[in-house]
This record gives structure tokens, C-alpha cells and sequence, in this order.
């Protein structure tokens, strides 16, 4: 069984929708770690939502915060300080998604942050869109990832932009497993159409 690690170039850019569709793919478990603000309508929800097969498990957040802030302002707020040794990754005889928060260096407390989440074995998968600046912020991410020693495969999420994507796969030479094209809306079917699309590729990481 494997893990994978679902994070992004930055804020909305396709996380949650890109993780319920590799859930779906691989029927596979799903944890986010921590969820600031949106507790009623938080991802694990949007998630369990947008999945069809009845094989996948949703596990507690490690931390549920009220704020929609970063985990270490939200925490703060709170009066509560996040620790790593608090973040266990659920037991699962399956596959396992975890979705992580914003980007690779959003801080969790004064010294560690989201990249801190990920283990060795994990299968980490970025999630680019492009914007004005989303070529920098990807390869900062990947070649983060990358000096780390870390398996990295990308999903590109939004309208496509050839020239965006092809100096991102040239400069990384990471493996592209696919794309998740600007949907007017995301629901059970479009998800289902998308994991049977980039199942194979999954399976392959």
C-alpha cells in the first residue's frame, strides 16, 4: 500500500479536488492533517462528498481549527500550539491520500511546517496552476522536494498553458500524471470521469 501526499504551488489551487479524485482512483483512505476555518464545510467533507465508491475511509483531522488563517496563526488564536507528535498518520490497510495545507513552507508552529508532514516512503504529488508567478512557485516547490529526496509527480489544475507547463516538465523532469481542466462544477460523475482517466498513471508512480 501506498501514501501520498497531495500539496500545491499555493492557496486554491486545485488541492482538495485533485485528492478526492486520486482517492477515487486508487479507492483509497483520505486524512487531511489539519483543517483551519471551515469546520462545517471543511475539505474531508467537500472530499466524502465528491466520492462514489464505498471502499475509502475518512480519518479526523489531527487539529480542527476555527480561524481561516495558517495552522500556526489559526492555532495561536486559540491558544494552542501544534505539534508534530500530535500528527500520526491514521493505520490503514489501504491506500492513503493526505491533503496537506496551502504550500510546502506555510508554518505549522515557530520551527516546523508542512513539509515537516512528509515521510520518506511517501509519494508526493504538486498540484501547479498557472498564474502570474506560478512558474517560480512551482519549481521552488519541486526542487524543494526534490533536494529532500522525495518521489514528485505534478498534476496541472485550471485552463491549459502549454508554455507554463512545458518549461516546468523541461526544468524539473518530474513525471506529469496529468491534468484537471477549469470545470464549471466538480460533482461524483466529473470526479469519477477523472479518476478513471489518471488511474493508470497512479497505479504507476
Amino acid at each position: 500500500m501506498q501514501t501520498y501526499f497531495i500539496t500545491g504551488i499555493g492557496t486554491e489551487v486545485g488541492k482538495t479536488m485533485v485528492s478526492a479524485i486520486v482517492t477515487e482512483a486508487l479507492k483509497a483512505d483520505y486524512w487531511k492533517p489539519i483543517q483551519a476555518g471551515e469546520l462545517n464545510h471543511c475539505d474531508s467533507k467537500k472530499v466524502q462528498d465528491l466520492i462514489s465508491n464505498t471502499n475509502s475511509k475518512f480519518h479526523e483531522n489531527s487539529y480542527a481549527l476555527q480561524t481561516p488563517m495558517s495552522p500556526h496563526a489559526a492555532a495561536d488564536i486559540e491558544n494552542i500550539t501544534i505539534e508534530l507528535k500530535k500528527i500520526k498518520p491514521p493505520k490503514t490497510k489501504n491506500n492513503l491520500v493526505i491533503e496537506g495545507a496551502g504550500g510546502l513552507l506555510v508554518p505549522l508552529n515557530h520551527k516546523d511546517t508542512i513539509l515537516d508532514l512528509i515521510k520518506p516512503n511517501y509519494k508526493v504529488i504538486v498540484v501547479s496552476r498557472h498564474y502570474l508567478g506560478s512558474i517560480n512557485h512551482t519549481l521552488l516547490t519541486i526542487n524543494l522536494l526534490k533536494e529532500k529526496g522525495f518521489d514528485v509527480s505534478i498534476i496541472f489544475s485550471g485552463n491549459e498553458h502549454k508554455t507554463t507547463e512545458n518549461i516546468i516538465t523541461t526544468m524539473t523532469n518530474v513525471n506529469v500524471i496529468g491534468r484537471i481542466d477549469e470545470e464549471p462544477y466538480f460533482d461524483k460523475n466529473v470526479i469519477l470521469e477523472y479518476a478513471e482517466e489518471l488511474r493508470s498513471n497512479l497505479k504507476s508512480l
